[in-house]
């Protein structure tokens, strides 16, 4: 199966990409996504959502958000299709991601995985990410 296509969302797809996470991402422990704050998001960086496209079909088979505050690089949202892992999408998903750092200026990248999320471990490490225990993350919903 050929790679599929990367590509920035843009507001036109805010419900495909809202469809595609309630299948294909970890929901636990976070508040639900809204097309508002999605459409924030690409209206506040537009390049930091990266959408896995089949070229074939034009289905959506992978996300990842690369944030980018101006100082620091994060990982969010890496989801790939269930029917569609372990071929690659997610480190091509991810290399877009750090490249786009890379151009930005960033020097490290962070990623938010669940703890509880075996199979995402998994695919971090085989990355070159590792859990920092140094740090904790320390959260407060507004």
């Amino acid at each position: 199966m050929p790679a599929p296509e990367l590509r920035p969302a843009t507001v036109a797809d805010l419900d495909t990409v809202l469809a595609f996470w309630q299948l294909a991402a970890e929901d636990a422990h976070r508040p639900a996504d809204s097309a508002a704050a999605v459409s924030a998001l690409v209206a506040r960086d537009p390049e930091a959502l990266i959408l896995a496209v089949d070229a074939a079909t034009g289905e959506l088979v992978g996300t990842v958000i690369a944030g980018w505050d101006g100082w620091r690089c994060h990982l969010y949202r890496l989801a790939v299709h269930p029917g569609r892992r372990r071929a690659g999408i997610g480190r091509l998903l991810v290399d877009a991601a750090e490249a786009r750092f890379r151009t930005l200026g960033g020097t490290r990248a962070d990623a938010m995985v669940l703890d509880e999320n075996d199979l995402a471990h998994h695919a971090w490490r085989s990355g070159g990410y590792a859990p920092q225990a140094e740090w904790s993350r320390w959260v407060k919903p507004l």
